[in-house]
């Protein structure tokens, strides 16, 4: 009997400051993960800014909605995008095509995995930046980075090719 190999894998969420949307958008794609087991595959799932402040906590209204969620973000600490993370990446979403343009800058050699969140999940537009605004607007980005995580994810999966 052979034994079955383990395939290793790595979602990169990246946005400004890495203290909202990719922070909340690796949460929700850690939740949706977790309901799904691949046969055979380990998914590493991460997030970083490209202006990040190193070590700074979710805002306030990213663990508030997140919470909402049955999601704590409180241990979450912000990362700095280096090129070693891009390179280090399977998949790469932004969440503005502004993140997208920067990051094919930084990493030419790795723009056939860079993609604006968005359109991985087969929309359009940026997720747009929370930071600095109520409760409301928060739980509002949420529900769509919600819509749109639970999307890339399925896409994910079918690229994959293994079966859940």
């Amino acid at each position: 009997m052979t034994a079955k190999r383990l395939i290793k894998k790595k979602i990169l969420f990246v946005c400004t400051g890495n203290t909202c949307r990719s922070a909340m958008a690796a949460a929700l794609a850690q939740m949706f993960l977790a309901g799904r087991p691949l046969e055979g595959v380990q998914v590493e799932i991460a997030s970083s800014g490209l202006a990040a402040m190193r070590g700074d906590s979710a805002s306030a209204g990213a663990l508030t909605v997140m919470r909402e969620k049955g999601i704590d973000l409180s241990g979450h600490r912000a990362s700095l995008l280096t090129r070693q993370d891009v390179m280090g990446t399977d998949l790469v979403l932004t969440m503005t095509s502004a993140h997208w343009e920067a990051l094919c800058r930084l990493t030419p050699s790795c723009t056939g995995k860079i993609h604006p969140l968005t359109q991985y999940a087969g929309t359009f537009g940026d997720v747009p930046d929370p930071f600095g605004q109520n409760d409301h607007v928060y739980r509002r980005v949420a529900a769509a980075l919600e819509e749109l995580v639970a999307s890339a994810m399925h896409r994910f999966i079918v690229d994959l090719g293994v079966r859940r």
